[in-house]
């Protein structure tokens, strides 16, 4: 009896040091990757020691019942020892959502510059000339950028890049989150990935949009010299009548 009690002590001590470590990735049934969880959870980890902040990862593959990131998201973090913060991603759809709770959080962090499209001023600018369509876009566009998610994943990858690109997203969104809470509060994280990722990130965005650049540069080069040839035809056509 008292072996068998030794025993169940020993497999829940185990169970329970498990749990322990993956409780920063709360969910990932996207990456599956353990060096992936050995980046995420020291992160976790310290910001709860230097803090009392929780900060959850959470990778779906897809969504039940229509539910959007946003409300699976919130459901984790209002059943989560208070103060706590969830970065959470689903695959299909395709969404990217960051929730605290108590509401109060989101003062400790700047939501919509980690979520922005735009990773650096450089973009924004580049945004603002490609999509704005009056002066407050513009100025909306100009003002927001920083993001460190939403430029990664929208590179293009095939096979088992995708996966890679998920998780350098989710690793950039979830340790910038956790480093803007622990500014917040005075301290600073030794595990997270400052702005060595935010360089990363930046080096993506301008190979990115200097794509597009030259692009469009080469659409516009082409209609210019396709007038220029319908002119000449034009003008030998003229002459020969």
């Amino acid at each position: 009896m008292r072996n068998t009690r030794g025993l169940a002590a020993l497999i829940f001590t185990l169970l329970f040091s498990t749990s322990l470590f993956a409780e920063y990735l709360y969910q990932d049934d996207v990456v599956q990757k353990e060096s992936f969880a050995e980046a995420i959870n020291p992160i976790g980890k310290e910001l709860y020691e230097k803090t009392g902040v929780s900060l959850y990862l959470v990778m779906r593959r897809e969504l039940e019942n229509n539910q959007s990131i946003a409300e699976y998201a919130l459901s984790i973090a209002q059943s989560m020892p208070q103060p706590a913060v969830v970065v959470a991603f689903s695959e299909e759809p395709k969404q990217v959502q960051i929730i605290a709770s108590p509401s109060s959080m989101y003062d400790e962090f700047d939501r919509e510059m980690i979520l922005s499209p735009n990773a650096s001023f450089i973009g924004a600018v580049i945004s603002s000339l490609m999509f704005a369509q009056s002066f407050d876009d513009v100025k909306e566009e100009m003002s927001n950028y920083g993001g460190v998610v939403l430029p990664v994943l929208a590179e293009r990858a095939k096979g088992k890049d995708v996966i890679e690109k998920y998780a350098v997203a989710m690793f950039g969104g979830y340790s910038e989150t956790a480093e803007q809470i622990a500014d917040t509060r005075g301290v600073s994280l030794e595990s997270a990935a400052g702005n060595i990722n935010q360089i990363g990130v930046d080096v993506v965005r301008y190979i990115f949009y200097g794509t597009i650049l030259f692009a469009i540069f080469g659409y516009f080069r082409g209609r210019r010299r396709a007038r220029i040839r319908e002119a000449k035809e034009k003008e030998e056509l003229n002459n020969e009548q």
